[in-house]
C-alpha cells in the first residue's frame, strides 16, 4: 500500500470515529434513537423482549452509504 492511500484510509477513519461519536452523542439526548416505529417490544409481566429491527436496518444503511462514499475515493 503506498503512503497516499493510507493517508486516505487513516482519513476515512478518522471521519467514520467522528460521525460515529456524533451520532452516539446526538443519540443519547434523543428519545426517538432506538425507539422508532416498528422496533419491537414485548412486555409481559417481569419479561421484556426489545429488537430494534428498524434501528438496526437505518444503521445498516447509514454504514453502507458511508462505505459506498468513502470507496468513490479511491
Amino acid at each position: 500500500m503506498e503512503l497516499p492511500q493510507v493517508g486516505k484510509l487513516l482519513m476515512g477513519i478518522g471521519c467514520g470515529l467522528v460521525l460515529f461519536g456524533f451520532f452516539l452523542w446526538v443519540g443519547g439526548k434523543s428519545s426517538l434513537w432506538g425507539d422508532l416505529p416498528g422496533d419491537i417490544r414485548v412486555e409481559k409481566g417481569s419479561l421484556t423482549f426489545y429488537f430494534p429491527i428498524v434501528t438496526c436496518l437505518l444503521l445498516s444503511f447509514l454504514v453502507s452509504f458511508i462505505l459506498w462514499v468513502l470507496s468513490k475515493f479511491e
